[in-house]
């Protein structure tokens, strides 16, 4: 497996236990329709889903994570939801954060970034 994608692996972990730690409940991971896969589908009060996307690098010296979460994924993960939540008959609101990470072997931070962007 590419480097990359090994890093996107150890971010995911990183952000479910980050997740855990301050009091979510991970429902679902790596939740795929058509050509979307939403990384984390987690809840923290019974009202609301909360759709994470998990962007992970090892440094921000070409832009923070989170500037990495294309318009283009935006539109993916908004129509995964949407599947997610009729699929499953849910009646919660839907919340769309990023967790950005930039881990190397100096350094680790970890940014959730709630409300990261909204759907009309």
């Amino acid at each position: 497996m590419a480097d990359h994608n090994e890093l996107g692996k150890e971010g995911e972990e990183i952000a479910v236990a980050w997740l855990l730690q301050n009091g979510y409940t991970v429902v679902e991971r790596n939740w795929y329709f058509q050509k979307a896969e939403i990384d984390i589908i987690a809840q923290k009060d019974t009202g609301t889903l909360v759709i994470v996307e998990v962007k992970t690098r090892t440094s921000n010296f070409i832009g923070n994570p989170e500037e990495f979460v294309s318009p283009k994924k935006i539109k993916l993960l908004i129509k995964a939801a949407h599947e997610y939540v009729v699929y499953h008959k849910l009646e919660v609101e839907v919340r769309f954060d990023i967790i950005a990470i930039v881990k190397n072997s100096k350094y680790q931070h970890i940014d959730h970034i709630e409300d990261a962007f909204y759907f009309f």
